[in-house]
């Protein structure tokens, strides 16, 4: 194997990792925008906890990504994922101050 052919090989990996990072950002959007709409518009605030729950995994896994691609940007975003699991417990304990919410026990 000469050097173009590891060239090569690192530059496809390189276009994998970057699509399969734009598809965690998608996901991620996705799931910030399905929050809003399950607290706010549907208010069902225990559906909105365990689906902030999947946020802070994607927003936790969108930071591993990042810093991977580049330090300083994953290092920025980092307080992202803390937001998040700040959230998710605010969110739950939303939920739990009212009982007669759809989606409670």
């Amino acid at each position: 194997m000469d050097g173009s052919d590891g060239a090569a090989a690192g530059g496809e990996g390189r276009r994998e990792e970057l699509a399969a990072y734009r598809g965690a950002l998608a996901a991620n959007l996705l799931l910030n925008a399905t929050w809003s709409w399950l607290f706010w518009r549907s208010r069902r605030p225990w559906l909105a906890a365990a689906e902030c729950a999947v946020l802070t995994a994607s927003s936790a896994d969108l930071v591993r990504r990042t810093y991977r691609l580049h330090r300083g940007a994953g290092a920025a975003l980092a307080p992202y994922a803390l937001w998040c699991g700040f959230a998710t417990v605010l969110s739950a304990a939303i939920a739990r101050l009212n009982p007669g919410a759809r989606g409670g026990s």
